[in-house]
């Protein structure tokens, strides 16, 4: 007759870190911040130190990758754009204020606010008609943004509507808001290093979806260009949202002329006006089915 274990086969032999660290309180003696007793992995200042660097960006790689993967986030639209672009009733209403005010300044910034507000109703609209699509195919798609306000606010607020997951990837920035209201919790993450936060909307992305922006906009932008173009990622569709605003912008006709790109450079992204159309676009470019429910 065989017998019950008294223990697991499987049991860890060892504790864990985290039974480890709850388990042994410091002694009062070497409780201090000057004491060095504490364990490696609990030392925040420690781990802060100059040449723990290295510790740190691995550990900002490693985060946002495992908490994905055991939320089964595996394939990602990334949705770029500015954090200064207004969602349309809060636009309208600045207008309001400004023209009360009667600054003539004041009023044309603000039409120009309630100009641009378009994109965030576009950018709102994306998103959801990808997380609604999501729903139904084999491998769903999850929107990503950089966890701002603006578009990246737009973004996440799309696929909320949808009823989706999305996910958020924050930056600390002396000037920067806190995330926006409208990322999954789990799913809202914050970077130290941009380089870090950069390589994680390209790890997983299918697809990147670029609106009107400033510096940060253009730089995400091109390193997606420039990665691309020099073969080390993964050709993925590209979309510039608002062909009046990139041509007006970058001349990418001149770098052809001049010999600083290859013609063939500018079918690394397409034009489009309507989140309609880009997802139209994205459908066909990613093979994806919506009847048979399929990536």
């Amino acid at each position: 007759m065989s017998r019950k274990p008294k223990s697991s086969l499987h049991a860890r032999n060892f504790p864990s870190a985290r039974e480890e660290a709850a388990a042994h309180p410091l002694p009062s003696r070497y409780s201090g911040p000057e004491s060095s007793y504490r364990l490696a992995f609990t030392d925040t200042a420690f781990l802060l130190q100059e040449d723990l660097r290295p510790v740190r960006m691995q550990l900002e790689l490693l985060k946002p990758e495992m908490v994905q993967r055991e939320r089964g986030i595996d394939a990602t639209v990334v949705v770029f754009g500015s954090a200064r672009i207004k969602a349309p009733e809060q636009a309208q209403q600045l207008l309001e204020q400004a023209q009360a005010g009667g600054d003539a300044q004041e009023i044309a910034r603000a039409r120009q606010a309630l100009k641009l507000s378009r994109h965030y109703g576009e950018a709102r609209r994306f998103a959801e008609l990808v997380t609604r699509a999501s729903h139904e195919l084999a491998q769903p798609l999850a929107v990503v943004t950089g966890g701002g306000p603006g578009i990246m606010e737009a973004g996440n607020r799309g696929a909320l509507d949808a009823g989706g997951p999305s996910v958020g990837l924050n930056i600390v920035l002396p000037h920067e808001e806190e995330p926006n209201p409208y990322i999954t919790p789990e799913l809202c993450f914050r970077f130290h290093y941009f380089a870090m936060r950069k390589m994680h909307f390209l790890m997983r992305a299918v697809a990147l979806v670029c609106f009107p922006g400033g510096f940060g906009t253009l730089d995400e932008l091109f390193e997606v260009l420039t990665l691309t173009q020099t073969r080390k990622v993964h050709k993925r569709p590209i979309l510039l949202f608002d062909r009046e605003f990139w041509t007006s912008l970058i001349d990418f006709d001149h770098l052809v002329r001049t010999g600083m790109i290859s013609p063939h450079d500018l079918q690394l992204f397409h034009y489009v006006e309507t989140a309609e159309q880009a997802w139209e676009l994205l459908q066909r470019e990613l093979g994806i089915d919506a009847d048979a429910g399929a990536v």
